[in-house]
């Protein structure tokens, strides 16, 4: 969180995140999700993130990128692979 905080000091337009969520309990990552949902709604900061726990930032993104051996294999609305679990394995395992 201080991270987070040091980086929004700046009033940035956008934000890199490279796995917000690494190392914190499950609590914790719900918290940190909800957080980047707020400061991209409230702040307008557009969020760009790296992550592997792809069910947590489905939930918050608007927008989604799949990258497999270096080419775009998604490139969509979450809420069309959200729901279908051989999508989501094919993409993201």
């Amino acid at each position: 969180m201080l991270a987070l905080g040091r980086a929004l000091i700046n009033s940035p337009r956008l934000l890199l995140m490279d796995e917000p969520s690494l190392g914190l309990s499950p609590r914790l990552v719900t918290f940190m999700m909800n957080h980047i949902r707020k400061i991209n709604h409230e702040f307008g900061v557009t969020v760009l993130i790296v992550e592997q726990k792809v069910r947590e930032v489905l939930e918050v993104c608007h927008h989604v990128y799949s990258i497999k051996l270096g080419k775009i294999a998604y490139s969509g609305k979450p809420e069309i692979i959200k729901n279908d679990k051989d999508k989501l394995r094919e993409l993201f395992l």
